[in-house]
């Protein structure tokens, strides 16, 4: 079962998908809590409550938890007396057979707790069964044709047919178990204390000393907990009683049947619904806030609210100036042709190093294919030289052109720099303003984050 907040964020959910209205507006208590701390589940839990501003909502699932918490009581007691009635019916009279008592108190009782066992063993991940979905139905325990009380019942009906309901299903047949052994320990110490008993055992298919050595057997953990149990005198003596025995006798034979059917019954039974419960408790349902109703809300509470006074725009990334060396230079083009022989001078001129009077440059093409980089990183790896490298500025900086432009600066020992060719260095077809924008602004982009420097042609 859901907790009580789960089950009203629920109860919300599935009114609000039904255009129901509410006490409250949902959008504004919604707008509201989107300044405000804690979780998303705690502020779905919120949003539920404020939601629900009168109650109503809370008033008909209490109703339902307490008409099924008060079925589940009624029926306990009614086991209880029947227990308590069964026992006492029994003993009526004053010399008992006490196997014959004793598997009337725990024979059933123990079959129904070793198949509960075997049956938990085998189907782990079983569900409820439908019958006690259907028995404990909120449908038959309220009654009501509007919109609240409808909704209310379909989501108790839905949180029945969790897998977990099992363990609810479990611990509810052991509470009732617990209460038959409880009437019948209540009408034992009762009986006993209001009348005296004699008890005898015999058999006609075991032999005493079999009998004995039962009896022996079955009282080694009453004994083991403080009750009397009958020794081997008391229990040969016992054997076809038919009048009144010896008190401290027949207070061995008490001790006996109280502490089996405490020891062999109700701490059983009671160990078995404490491992239900807790089962209960591990399985119980929680709320998926991956549902697209709760994704909704919670996007929209992560979403920022921004102040067109208060807000600053972050600085775009920045590609560092290009550091112009005075050694020899290779100028490449990375997969696009240009239209201009030198077309590297716009970017070399501006440096005054005076590369003509004392330095080389060498042109090394375009570099394109895998042939063209294998050949380019052997002649860096062979040869000093710092690599001012020519890109289209529409070029886009995909993951396979930026692999090329990291391979070339890790084999350039005097470094990289890089020139964005202008529209007048490249035949092209036209592109809009805004888009080659948006293009500079990528490589800028991705050679800021490499730290390679760019090349200011217009200073």
């Amino acid at each position: 079962m859901l907790s009580p907040q789960d089950q009203l964020t629920e109860l919300v959910r599935a009114l609000e998908t039904d255009q129901h209205v509410f006490a409250t507006d949902p959008l504004l208590i919604t707008e509201k809590l989107q300044s405000e701390d804690g979780t998303p589940i705690q502020k779905l839990h919120r949003r539920a409550s404020r939601i629900d501003s009168n109650g109503a909502l809370a008033r008909v699932l209490g109703k339902i938890e307490g008409r099924i918490k008060g079925l589940v009581i009624v029926m306990s007691v009614v086991w209880c007396i029947s227990g308590f009635l069964g026992l006492f019916t029994l003993l009526q009279s004053n010399v008992v057979n006490f196997f014959y008592v004793l598997v009337c108190l725990l024979g059933f009782h123990t079959i129904m707790l070793g198949g509960w066992l075997v049956m938990t063993l085998i189907n782990r991940d079983q569900q409820s069964p439908s019958w006690f979905a259907s028995f404990v139905s909120p449908s038959y325990l309220i009654r009501g044709k509007d919109d609240v009380t409808k909704a209310a019942v379909d989501l108790y009906e839905r949180q029945l047919q969790h897998s977990g309901m099992r363990w609810y299903l479990g611990r509810f047949s052991h509470q009732l178990w617990l209460a038959t052994l409880t009437g019948m320990l209540l009408a034992i110490i009762f009986l006993l204390v209001v009348r005296q008993y004699s008890f005898s055992w015999e058999s006609t298919l075991l032999s005493d000393q079999a009998l004995v050595s039962l009896t022996q057997i079955l009282g080694w953990l009453p004994g083991m907990v403080g009750f009397d149990v009958p020794d081997s005198t008391a229990i040969a003596q016992s054997r076809l009683v038919t009048e009144a025995m010896p008190l401290s006798v027949a207070r061995q034979w008490a001790g006996l049947l109280v502490g089996s059917l405490l020891m062999y019954g109700i701490v059983p039974r009671a160990i078995a619904w404490v491992f239900c419960a807790l089962m209960f408790r591990r399985k119980k349902m929680r709320l998926d806030i991956k549902q697209p109703y709760y994704q909704k809300i919670i996007n929209f509470w992560q979403r920022q609210v921004v102040d067109a006074d208060d807000f600053t725009e972050a600085p775009a990334p920045v590609a560092p100036k290009a550091a112009v060396s005075a050694g020899k230079k290779l100028v490449a083009l990375l997969e696009y042709p240009s239209n201009q022989d030198n077309w590297w001078q716009s970017g070399l001129d501006g440096s005054h190093h005076g590369f003509q009077q004392s330095s080389e440059v060498e042109d090394f093409g375009i570099v394109d294919d895998r042939d063209d980089m294998a050949r380019l990183k052997n002649y860096l790896d062979e040869h000093p030289v710092q690599v001012l490298l020519g890109i289209h500025s529409k070029a886009l900086p995909d993951r396979g052109t930026l692999r090329k432009l990291d391979q070339i600066a890790a084999h350039a020992k005097d470094g990289l720099i890089v020139q964005l060719l202008s529209d007048a260095d490249l035949t092209h077809e036209d592109e809009p303003v805004d888009k080659q924008a948006v293009r500079y602004q990528q490589w800028q982009t991705a050679l800021s984050a490499r730290k390679i420097g760019l090349v200011d042609i217009d200073s």
